[in-house]
């Protein structure tokens, strides 16, 4: 008779009810048997990455739950779900932090994130209501935490090791193209031979982007969720250099050539604009793909950024779809414009991966 395949019963009534609830994206790191205990008082302070279970207790803006598996699961009022605790920094959606207590707060991020909303856009809905029912614990009663379980070594994070050729996908703001463009930058480099390599190294958790990376061809995928981390809003600079050091070892590990890494948001959002005035980031990235909405972004952008010696080797994003949007940057900053079937020929990625190569080189030279 063939033997059949029996899924253990879970540990521990808490494990029980984590299997029945819908798990975020943002938690996929954490491996089921961890589910031991929920911490149900109400006075405790979460910190960003603790894991909670909460209720749905009322859908607005958020309708579904990108699950682990990045399927999308519709929301009910009464829905009991894992979620991870973080700010949120997104202006076309919402500003959000990380209350106090376990008090009542919202699905800040459709991926997995439980904040407390502040400020959202006046174009967006009111956030889906969450209340917190506990925090999530191991077996010893230690909180379960994203940082406890980085897919990223520990050992990697502050490297000063090898590299990858690194171009950086930059953008005025939120929704400035930066993801498609680098998306696109990646099919060119892949159609040129290289092996090539894609992350997010800011941003709120979710898997679109990555999923978008994956399928342009990128070999290997990463960003600051395989770090330990659901958002990096808040982040201080250290932080967000570790998640630097770590994706390129990870990337230089795995024999990546090329690395197209994408930093979220606009130059002057906090955690974006403290990354690239750190000298530690000029040194580790080449040069950048600049994006935009408008001509006088581009403008703003390309004047920000070399007046902190970041190259940019060519503008890109939502400009390109106007032709003269994109002839009235190409004019006041004299780069090319590059729409995404340029970015995506193999000939042009090469060259635009050979001037920064050479720029790298002319930087170790001086």
């Amino acid at each position: 008779m063939p033997l059949e395949l029996v899924t253990p019963p879970p540990s521990s009534p808490t494990a029980a009810r984590v299997a029945r609830a819908k798990r975020a994206y943002t938690t996929r790191h954490v491996p089921a048997f961890a589910f031991a205990q929920l911490l149900e008082d109400p006075g405790q302070a979460p910190r960003a990455g603790d894991l909670v279970l909460a209720r749905v207790q009322r859908v607005g803006k958020h309708t579904t739950l990108e699950q682990t598996d990045s399927r999308r699961s519709a929301l009910f009022p009464g829905d009991e779900i894992v979620v991870a605790y973080a700010a949120r920094y997104a202006p076309d959606q919402f500003e959000a932090c990380v209350p106090a207590s376990l008090q009542a707060c919202h699905l800040a991020a459709g991926g997995g994130v439980a904040a407390l909303v502040t400020a959202r856009h006046g174009g967006v809905s009111a956030p889906t209501e969450l209340q917190p029912l506990g925090l999530l614990a191991d077996a010893g009663g230690q909180r379960l935490n994203l940082a406890s379980h980085a897919r990223l070594p520990q050992a990697a994070r502050g490297s000063a090791g090898p590299r990858p050729l690194t171009i950086a996908s930059l953008g005025t703001s939120m929704n400035a193209g930066k993801t498609t463009s680098a998306a696109y930058l990646v099919r060119g480099l892949v159609r040129a031979g290289l092996r090539v390599g894609a992350a997010k190294i800011t941003g709120t958790g979710s898997g679109n982007d990555p999923g978008l990376l994956r399928d342009a061809g990128a070999e290997l995928v990463l960003d600051f969720t395989d770090a330990g981390h659901a958002s990096t809003a808040g982040l201080e600079l250290d932080a967000l250099l570790h998640i630097l050091d770590a994706v390129q070892a990870a990337m230089s590990a795995q024999g990546v050539q090329a690395l197209v890494l994408e930093v979220a948001d606009g130059l002057l959002q906090r955690e974006t604009s403290m990354l690239l005035r750190s000298p530690r980031f000029a040194q580790r990235v080449d040069a950048s793909l600049f994006s935009s909405g408008d001509a006088m972004g581009a403008v703003a952008g390309v004047r920000w950024l070399h007046e902190r010696g970041l190259p940019v080797l060519a503008l890109a994003g939502t400009l390109t779809r106007s032709p003269l949007a994109q002839a009235e940057a190409e004019a006041a900053t004299g780069l090319q414009a590059l729409g995404l079937d340029r970015l995506g020929d193999p000939a042009t990625a090469r060259g635009l991966a050979q001037r920064a190569a050479d720029l790298a080189c002319a930087g170790v030279a001086a």
